[in-house]
């Protein structure tokens, strides 16, 4: 698979979702306490993500 979500700890020991494409990263979250918040914060993307809007502030 080309794409996934990543739960990793950071440096300051709070968890972080990052989404990656290939080897590159996309986007990374910001650090939640806990697993199964940055789990839920996995599946409120999936979701929303498909209807957002773009917005343009070009």
């Amino acid at each position: 698979m080309a794409h996934k979500f990543e739960i990793y700890k950071d440096k300051a020991g709070e968890f972080r979702v990052r989404f990656k494409y290939n080897a590159e990263t996309i986007f990374s979250t910001e650090g939640y306490s806990s697993k199964t918040s940055a789990q839920n914060a996995i599946d409120s993307i999936k979701k929303n993500g498909p209807d957002a809007p773009t917005e343009d502030n070009s």
